[in-house]
């Protein structure tokens, strides 16, 4: 695909795509929820980095390798069936799309009660996140289209 928004544009359910937004919501809002998935990454050893991305400052980047490992290859093949991507592919786009969403998720610096993720447009965000990746060589996530093979 050239870019990452004809590769996310063909993933959110469209006629023979994947459920890249599905895919993220479940694992937002999965069992355990996002604090759920806060324990989960601070357990492998990303406590510091998931605990950035909830705080009210600055969102540390995460190594797409040691996300995987943190969720654990069944979550992963999981994810991958779900969003129609590879495990090469994906890794990197929840590299990048997890700090922003559950930044945008905690704004107060506080994990939320419940479903977080109830509500909440994770299919604008990707979108947003694909838009600002296509945006030019000035923009923050300019690499990510080449990242992802685009």
């Amino acid at each position: 695909m050239d870019d990452l928004g004809q590769m996310l544009g063909g993933l959110t359910g469209g006629e023979g795509g994947g459920d890249i937004v599905g895919a993220v919501g479940g694992l937002v809002g999965g069992q355990g929820g996002l604090q759920g998935l806060i324990d989960t990454l601070g357990k492998s050893g990303l406590d510091d980095v998931a605990r950035s991305w909830v705080s009210t400052g600055g969102n540390k980047d995460v190594d797409p390798g040691k996300l995987g490992e943190a969720l654990g290859p069944d979550k992963v093949n999981e994810l991958s069936a779900q969003s129609g991507l590879s495990v090469e592919m994906l890794l990197p786009l929840l590299a990048s799309a997890l700090p922003a969403i559950i930044d945008a998720l905690t704004p107060d610096g506080q994990v939320p009660q419940g479903d977080a993720a109830a509500g909440f447009d994770i299919g604008g965000m990707l979108q947003g996140l694909s838009d600002a990746a296509n945006a030019g060589p000035n923009s923050p996530l300019a690499g990510l289209g080449k990242l992802l093979g685009g």
